[in-house]
């Protein structure tokens, strides 16, 4: 079992991120974490799923194609620090990706397939990462991290925008269950 990343692991910035990670079986956790988002979304109508909530903010149908997008990029960083690659990777602009992620022109169904098929992905690939490996070192927007710290920034990252849809709501939305 993968155990939490030592702070020297990571920059101070990512603890944001990890630190929304329990102790925990960090497997067991992202299958949960894989039914509350299916849990939350798939009970949004269309409307609730296209409506922004706050001038200016994502809707939802957007935190759901961002989430998926996050989750591909920190992949490729996961698997490359564990492969032993030595580029520096760099980071990704999210809004760009959500402005051009057309995430209002799909259905609620069609994005939760989308974030499906990379949480899936996502899983094979860390049976596929060897013990030893989790603590090779890279480096992802300059900063030193090793391919155990991503796994928990990729994970919290998700956590993160599921506390933030919570924060924002305090109580259910109109037939959604809470999360």
């Amino acid at each position: 079992m993968l155990k939490r990343p030592e702070q020297n692991e990571y920059d101070p910035y990512f603890s944001r991120y990890i630190e929304l990670v329990p102790e925990d079986d960090i497997l067991a956790f992202l299958e949960r974490q894989r039914n509350r988002i299916n849990g939350f979304f798939g009970h949004l109508s269309e409307e609730q799923g296209s409506h922004h909530h706050v001038w200016g903010k994502w809707s939802f149908k957007e935190v759901l194609g961002h989430i998926s997008d996050s989750e591909r990029v920190m992949s490729y960083w996961m698997l490359s620090v564990a492969r032993g690659d030595t580029m520096k990777l760099l980071g990704y602009d999210q809004d760009i990706y959500v402005n051009n992620g057309r995430f209002g022109e799909h259905t609620i169904p069609e994005l939760l397939v989308d974030f499906e098929a990379v949480r899936q992905a996502t899983r094979t690939l860390l049976t596929t990462i060897a013990e030893t490996d989790w603590l090779r070192v890279g480096h992802v927007v300059n900063k030193a991290v090793t391919a155990r710290s991503l796994l928990y920034v990729m994970v919290g990252h998700t956590e993160h925008h599921l506390h933030v849809i919570q924060q924002q709501f305090g109580r259910k939305p109109e037939g959604c269950r809470m999360l």
